[in-house]
């Protein structure tokens, strides 16, 4: 559900998808298509900047809402072992606002996946002809040389640079209203998102000549799939580098001299995470009572990690499985239904749950 969040459009890097209705609604529609200058002044705390994308482009506000459905899936699949989880989202939106207002790599990776979904959003809605600004890449026309040899631009190339230049537009609309560290931060990760989803733009071709020989070549340029971009996000948050301002203001100095200066496909943060193990409005923490653990595991969904040292509870439940699974000639496979007993573990809450709540 990306309803209208109250309180949380202020504090996120993408204001306008808080205040997108589910694409499935046809109200919505009507709104973007209908009456994009009231729809678009009735969202709270756009900037200037982007009212007028939204005014001028009310059919990508949909393509938008489509990019935060991708992108928070994809933050949570990757933290889905970890004790913060990105799941804010769902069990207490508000907190995703308190993890952003922190400069942590949590927030840099979200800033960073973000703009990404959005690039690719804007980039597949060109290429399916929903935008009228934009449509398959213009430049890949004629011949063109690779390593196997000559060929011919053909089908539709994702339109990446548009994308991207509309990404860039509206998603950094409302940091470039500041100078302050937190702004420079945040442009930061955005362009490194952005830089991520055309990584992994691929070449693909279809061959042309008698008995499938390939005499001929049509080749177009596509996104991979999303994963991609969150697995490479992903890796980048891991080795995230942390950094301080400059004297001048202008830019980032590492805060340890013994690692790398980032460059501009890293991630970028001040402050040192939270451990994430209780439950603490302040930063964003739903805690990891009633997490389920992994007993064997030695990383990060272990239950002596996950339960931060509480311990954990361990129930027995019966479930249904597939199992005996048979290969049929030529295009079935047949399984039987199985039950199976499990052992799930939990992690233990803290002595006293109550929500913290600095003063």
């Amino acid at each position: 559900n990306m309803n209208f969040l109250p309180g949380l459009w202020w504090s996120l890097p993408l204001v306008l998808v808080w205040a997108t209705p589910p694409v499935t609604s046809s109200w919505w529609y009507m709104g973007a298509v209908g009456s994009s200058r009231v729809m678009c002044d009735n969202v709270p705390g756009l900037v200037s900047r982007q009212r007028q994308l939204c005014r001028r482009h009310p059919e990508a506000m949909l393509s938008i809402g489509r990019g935060v459905a991708a992108w928070t899936a994809e933050c949570q699949h990757q933290f889905r072992r970890h004790r913060w989880d990105c799941n804010a989202l769902e069990r207490g939106q508000r907190l995703l606002g308190r993890v952003l207002l922190r400069s942590s790599r949590e927030s840099a990776f979200v800033h960073a996946i973000s703009s990404a979904g959005v690039v690719f959003a804007i980039t597949r809605a060109c290429s399916q002809g929903e935008l009228k600004s934009c449509s398959c890449d213009p430049k890949k026309k004629g011949s063109a040389k690779d390593s196997r040899g000559h060929f011919d631009w053909g089908g539709c190339s994702d339109n990446i640079d548009y994308g991207i230049k509309f990404a860039r537009a509206f998603v950094d609309a409302k940091e470039r209203k500041g100078k302050d560290a937190r702004a420079l931060m945040n442009l930061h990760n955005n362009r490194a998102g952005r830089k991520a989803v055309k990584r992994f733009l691929k070449q693909e071709c279809k061959c042309h000549g008698v008995s499938g020989s390939c005499t001929l070549r049509t080749c177009w340029l596509a996104m991979a799939d999303f994963r991609k971009t969150g697995d490479y996000l992903w890796k980048k948050y891991n080795g995230a580098i942390q950094v301080v301002m400059n004297q001048d203001g202008t830019g980032f100095t590492v805060a340890n001299k013994k690692f790398k200066k980032p460059t501009k496909n890293d991630l970028v943060y001040f402050e040192s995470s939270p451990d994430y193990c209780i439950r603490d409005r302040d930063v964003g923490s739903l805690g990891t009572a009633g997490r389920v653990c992994n007993q064997t595991s030695r990383g990060m969904d272990s239950c002596e990690v996950m339960c931060c040292g509480r311990g954990y509870d361990t129930s027995r439940v019966s479930r249904m499985t597939k199992c005996e699974c048979k290969f049929h000639w030529c295009c079935a496979v047949r399984c039987q239904d199985c039950l199976e007993v499990v052992d799930i573990h939990t992690c233990k809450a803290p002595k006293s749950a109550a929500w913290i709540a600095r003063t």
